[in-house]
């Protein structure tokens, strides 16, 4: 301490500017929120949904989908989506649902890649609930929380009108839940919060989902 001081009185003196603390302090990014905090902001849900979705297509009509100030909610199992280019991991043997193809595509045009990218999964557009008219899209921003964790993914994919409740494999996998396709996923509980009017870019980006994920979850907890 005592030659740091020595140092800042003599650049002092030269006319030289010494950052202090307080600077360096406020401008480092703020970090997103705690998944308590997140689902602290969940507890009621104002419905959106025109009736419910199931988690799976042998059970009932259980998961409402929730608006919130700047995002919408839902909290149901996680299935896994392995659609998307074809990897050791996902294919056709690893997952008999398998498709190479998903709704939105990298920024090279390409599919996904389900077991290198998060990403989420919304019902594709019906009666129920439409998933663009709430202000989401492909490559939107979502925070999926799990056994207190939080993970930031993007809306990578579209399934079945009546089913809610999937993400990719890597969400999966990152979230301490089993990502085989065919035997692996979890009855939850899950929540899938995505923020309206957001987008992670380039959508294949984790880091991209994180920073915009983190901005928008913060502005969430402060907002509701």
């Amino acid at each position: 301490m005592r030659k740091f001081l020595l140092l800042a009185a003599t650049l002092l003196a030269a006319g030289t500017v010494v950052p202090t603390a307080t600077a360096s302090a406020s401008a480092t990014p703020m970090a997103g929120p705690s998944a308590s905090q997140l689902l602290a902001k969940t507890q009621s849900c104002r419905q959106i949904s025109n009736g419910k979705y199931k988690t799976d297509s042998e059970l009932g009509r259980t998961i409402s989908v929730c608006d919130a100030n700047g995002a919408v909610w839902w909290r149901a199992d996680m299935d896994i989506d392995c659609d998307g280019q074809r990897t050791a991991r996902c294919n056709e043997q690893t997952d008999p649902w398998f498709q190479p193809d998903t709704a939105f595509h990298r920024s090279d045009g390409k599919p996904l890649i389900a077991d290198q990218t998060h990403f989420i999964v919304v019902p594709s557009p019906s009666s129920t609930w439409r998933y663009t008219s709430s202000g989401l899209a492909g490559a939107g921003a979502c925070a999926v929380v799990y056994n207190n964790k939080v993970l930031y993914a993007s809306i990578g994919d579209t399934g079945p009108a009546d089913i809610i409740g999937e993400a990719s494999y890597a969400t999966a996998k990152s979230l301490g839940i089993n990502p085989d396709p065919a035997v692996g996923g979890t009855d939850g509980p899950v929540t899938y919060i995505c923020f309206k009017n957001s987008k992670v870019s380039p959508i294949e980006s984790n880091s991209a989902a994180t920073s915009a994920g983190e901005s928008r979850a913060n502005q969430f907890v402060a907002n509701n």
